[in-house]
């Protein structure tokens, strides 16, 4: 089973629904309120595509879990592609009882255009695993996948993830994840300050444009370097803005 969590994707999902299409036993795409031609462009490739409220990432995708009926399941981003040579590899994986219950696969990041390799823009989560021993945590965003039990291995092909649209676009959506990272934060009992959240921020961008080589990857890097930063600082400026906020209010 693929499945698809999505809202507003009509520009992008049809890509990543046609790279599955035909080779998964099952797609489940499960939408958040789209205003957009995202259902439209999902039910041309399935008869599972369903409409439901907004309960942040792990919840969500959770529930499309929960919908999925086979064995095996792979879950995608509406941004991302599978490539021939990945579903060959799984494919190649599961013809036999694989020694894992779930498979790392690497998510090498294009932005504007271009695949960047350092900086911390290369990730692997766990996106393919059993069904019946895995589980997405409630995380609001930066959600995981855990498995009660089992090994996990790594696939060597990677997904296609042209993340952002264009700068704006990134803007928006490290602003929207810095939001929900400080009120999960909040809950939590965390708390910061102006002073903490400028440093952070400072040193976010040292460790990732410097120690991870971000500066390999050119004006590219210097503006995830850069994009990463600003998203550190408002995580913890928000943070330290809801503490004043509720002080204010007793």
């Amino acid at each position: 089973s693929v499945i698809i969590i999505a809202k507003n994707e009509a520009d992008r999902i049809g890509q990543t629904l046609e790279s599955v299409h035909g080779w998964a036993e099952e797609i489940v795409v499960l939408d958040s309120g789209s205003t957009d031609d995202t259902v439209a462009i999902a039910r041309r490739f399935t008869d599972n595509v369903f409409v439901t409220d907004w309960p942040g990432f792990g919840c969500q995708k959770q529930r499309a879990l929960a919908k999925a009926s086979c064995e095996w399941v792979l879950s995608l981003d509406a941004d991302e592609i599978l490539s021939d040579e990945l579903r060959n590899e799984i494919d190649h994986e599961l013809k036999v009882i694989p020694a894992v219950n779930g498979y790392r696969i690497p998510r090498p990041l294009i932005i504007f255009g271009k695949h960047v390799d350092y900086g911390g823009s290369w990730q692997a989560p766990i996106r393919l695993f059993r069904r019946d021993v895995a589980r997405f945590n409630d995380a609001p965003v930066h959600e995981k996948v855990e498995l009660s039990e089992g090994k996990v291995g790594m696939l060597r092909s990677g997904l296609l993830h042209p993340t952002y649209r264009d700068y704006a676009h990134a803007m928006q959506k490290f602003s929207e994840y810095a939001w929900l990272q400080a009120n999960a934060r909040w809950k939590c009992g965390r708390r910061s300050s102006m002073t903490s959240a400028a440093l952070r921020g400072v040193y976010n961008f040292i460790y990732n444009y410097f120690l991870r080589f971000g500066f390999l990857d050119g004006a590219h890097g210097f503006s995830l370097a850069v994009l990463h930063a600003q998203y550190t600082y408002n995580k913890y400026a928000a943070l330290w803005a809801i503490a004043e906020e509720e002080d204010a209010a007793e």
